[in-house]
């Protein structure tokens, strides 16, 4: 599956969909970003079940802005519109592919009941991922 741009339009749509959507925060002038983008494209032709998308932080600096997103690349990993992983640098393919696996390995019934119960008690929900 190819990557799919996202603008301020369309983010929230695509994030609160059911099943896992990976989220590649970069910039066309970032040398680490053009090196990640190939391994980020290899690796989204293996899982059709996922979203791929991409986020031009200089297009869009709302979003990155929003998402907190200090440095690039960065990546972030969402299933069923819950934020599980959100880390800058660059991820190997092995990397990657391991962090989609437990992604849909989670219980995201019990990750939904964790969050709530670290709202309940005031605490940051945990990452899971």
């Amino acid at each position: 599956m190819s990557t799919v741009d996202l603008t301020q339009e369309t983010f929230e749509t695509t994030v609160q969909k059911k099943g896992i959507v990976l989220i590649d925060w970069w910039a066309s002038w970032c040398g680490p970003c053009k090196a990640f983008a190939p391994v980020y494209d290899k690796v989204s032709r293996t899982h059709p079940e996922a979203v791929f998308a991409k986020v031009d932080t200089q297009a869009q600096p709302e979003l990155a802005g929003a998402f907190e997103v200090r440095a690039i690349p960065t990546l972030s990993i969402l299933r069923d519109g819950v934020l599980l992983f959100h880390r800058a640098g660059m991820v190997p393919a092995a990397a990657l592919e391991d962090l989609i696996k437990q992604t849909a390995a989670l219980d995201m019934s019990k990750v939904k009941q964790d969050i709530d119960a670290q709202q309940k008690q005031g605490k940051p929900a945990p990452t899971h991922a």
